[in-house]
């Protein structure tokens, strides 16, 4: 009974983590001087706190929820929904690995330069080639496929290390401050 009980907990944790995932990637920030289309959310920290107290399918679970939701939901295009999805997971498994093999607090720090890394590195080459052409064609903009570099370089990049920093910064607070109080 208790083993089933504390499954029923987990699950009901993941699913309040994912809610609160979706809200939290309704309220969006511009950066300044980076494309107006590429918002900052903090819906990746959730995810980030389900990796910490259940593990990698517990995280990926919440991420995956989210990003249904809103694909259900709010999304007009599924391009958005896609990318999000993408940077999620380029962002927080590096930050999950480096982080479950050490548990210490450097090696969460570790994880998220090598997660910070992989979303920048990631997301140019997934926009250059895929999600920045598709989407050219399916909102018929010529203009967002003829200056991809220059959106790349000047936008993607830049927006990808200052958001992955910001979350960074959150989740290490988060770390510190929440999930000692969860893991209680």
């Amino acid at each position: 009974m208790k083993m089933r009980r504390s499954r029923l907990e987990k699950l009901i944790i993941i699913s309040i983590l994912a809610a609160l995932s979706f809200i939290l990637m309704l309220v969006q920030f511009p950066i300044p001087l980076i494309p107006p289309f590429l918002t900052v959310d903090f819906s990746d920290i959730p995810a980030f706190i389900g990796f910490m107290l259940f593990g990698g399918v517990a995280g990926s679970l919440v991420i995956l929820m989210k990003i249904i939701l809103y694909g259900l939901l709010m999304a007009s295009e599924p391009i958005g929904p896609l990318a999000n999805l993408l940077a999620s997971f380029s962002l927080l498994l590096p930050v999950y690995f480096v982080y479950s093999k050490y548990k210490t607090r450097k090696s969460l720090i570790l994880g998220f330069v090598l997660g910070i890394t992989t979303l920048t590195v990631a997301m140019a080459v997934l926009n250059y080639f895929v999600l920045l052409p598709t989407y050219g064609l399916i909102i018929d903009q010529r203009d967002l496929i003829e200056n991809i570099r220059a959106i790349i370089t000047a936008g993607i990049i830049p927006f990808n290390i200052i958001k992955g920093i910001l979350v960074g910064l959150v989740a290490y607070l988060v770390y510190t401050k929440v999930i000692p109080k969860l893991r209680k």
